[in-house]
């Protein structure tokens, strides 16, 4: 149904049939949509020495720039050519509303892309400015240099559940962009969103060993990420995890850029919009059913509009469509798997152990026995020390937190192991942009932002919410190094 090669795996250019299958099932009605091939590590070190062999050796990383983006040009086309498949695949396996996989699963990531593949036409060659020094004869040296821009070599992209599509895109077209080769590895739950770029990759003759589209269980992902061959991990997913690749890769000092969670705080001052912060709080934790490391899952609100904010929140969250996805007028889906919903479902009473206020949802919804499915959560009274306020759940429960003055909420947005995102709503646009200067996460969006996420903005985090960045010019450096190279007059 989604791919023409269901029992293989795209290691070097070539389709690799596995031994062992997999069951991938759509979260919303727990139907089979495929037995997905599972790679073994020999197939791993395969793919790992492809790509080895086609950087050491190959034409790829040589290549002028504007050859590598006619030929991610012809690949992008190629996925947009296959738009109204990969939306189906995307609903299916990852659970995604349609709305959510056309916009933001689907349309944002191949925005970045086009203007990554446009960004990497810039000249991998800085000039240094002309300086005197002294040297060991007595005299002066008159000398210059430039700084080479190169690609970091094999890099290992491992993406998670939530947005593959967007991830795997988001990974894979900067690094072949700047001339590195690419081994991916999905998760085991959405895999399907992977392979499909391995065909696309074939139909469009990208050089034979600068993508290979691996799958595994723990031993073969723990290859990727120890393995001396590889010179950059590239890792989306929990904390804990990341802790482990970290842990993986130290022995080879391997380079590793990280985006992991995150628990994002919305500061509602008392001069802002209620109805557009409520929206916004609304999206916060319901998007995707929670699953998203950026989501605003922290509301922060001052305590003169706190009831009212949380009323407009509850008001609106009654009137969510719960459903399957593959109904376009359904407007909150399923979690990914029954794990996911039964650690909500904990974080529920954690959070009523903890004294917070439930306001809206807390249980599985009534007429759906099929599919992961969880009422959209709100608590008040939450205090922001508290686990449901620290703790990533990566599921949809919203935390709303009161406060009096400024300098509390930026106490209480800092106030966290993770820095990923942020929000402010505000009618005082100055005062928010100082507020947002004193938070320390790695982006904030001031009533609303320019949109959802500008291509030429980096992203990613601090704290326990990783390191590194990807987009814009500042993710396309993250797959290369510097080379100094000077000389003097003669």
């Amino acid at each position: 149904m989604y791919l023409k090669h269901p029992d293989s795996i795209y290691i070097g250019g070539e389709w690799q049939p596995t031994d062992q299958r997999e069951a991938v099932i759509n979260p919303a009605d727990e139907s089979l949509l495929i037995e997905a091939p599972v790679g073994s590590v020999a197939q791993v070190d395969a793919a790992i020495s492809a790509a080895r062999k086609a950087f050491d050796e190959g034409d790829w990383p040589r290549l002028p720039a504007r050859d590598r983006q006619a030929m991610l040009t012809r690949f992008l086309d190629a996925i947009e050519a296959r738009k109204p498949q990969l939306l189906d695949l995307i609903v299916a396996e990852a659970g995604s509303t349609r709305l959510l996989a056309d916009f933001l699963q689907y349309g944002i990531p191949m925005k970045h892309a086009r203007r990554t593949v446009e960004l990497a036409s810039r000249d991998p060659i800085t000039p240094l400015p002309l300086e005197l020094t002294p040297n060991a004869q007595g005299t002066t040296t008159l000398g210059t240099g430039v700084v080479s821009r190169e690609p970091v070599g094999v890099v290992a992209a491992i993406s998670p559940y939530n947005f593959p599509f967007f991830l795997n895109i988001g990974k894979v077209i900067p690094a072949l962009a700047v001339g590195c080769t690419v081994v991916l590895k999905p998760s085991p739950y959405t895999p399907m969103e992977a392979l499909i770029l391995g065909e696309i990759a074939d139909e469009v003759g990208l050089p034979k060993g600068i993508f290979s589209v691996v799958t595994g269980h723990v031993e073969a992902g723990r290859l990727l990420t120890s393995d001396k061959r590889v010179d950059l991990v590239h890792f989306t997913g929990s904390d804990k995890v990341g802790a482990m690749i970290q842990a993986q890769a130290a022995p080879n000092l391997t380079r590793v850029v990280m985006e992991l969670g995150g628990k994002s705080a919305l500061i509602v001052r008392a001069d802002a919009n209620i109805q557009q912060a409520a929206m916004a709080g609304i999206m916060g934790f319901t998007s995707h059913c929670g699953q998203g490391c950026a989501l605003m899952t922290r509301h922060i609100v001052h305590n003169s509009i706190r009831p009212q904010f949380v009323e407009a929140m509850k008001a609106v969250l009654a009137h969510l469509k719960i459903g399957n996805p593959a109904d376009p007028s359904v407007t909150y889906g399923p979690l990914i798997r029954e794990v996911a919903r039964k650690r909500t479902e904990d974080y529920v009473q954690i959070a009523r152990d903890e004294g917070a206020t439930l306001v809206h949802g807390g249980k599985r919804p009534e007429g759906l026995d099929k599919g992961f499915f969880f009422e959209p959560t709100l608590f008040d009274n939450v205090r922001n020390g508290s686990r449901l306020a620290q703790e990533e759940v990566f599921g949809p429960i919203g935390a709303v937190i009161g406060f009096d003055d400024d300098d509390e909420a930026i106490a209480y947005a800092n106030h966290s192991d993770f820095g990923l995102s942020g929000s402010i709503y505000s009618a005082d646009a100055g005062q928010a942009y100082r507020m947002a200067l004193r938070i320390r996460t790695g982006g904030v969006l001031i009533n609303g932002g320019a949109g959802t996420m500008q291509s030429d903005a980096p992203f990613g985090g601090i704290k326990r919410s990783g390191y590194g960045r990807e987009y814009g010019e500042e993710g396309l450096n993250e797959f290369t190094y510097q080379k100094a190279i000077s000389f003097h007059a003669a």
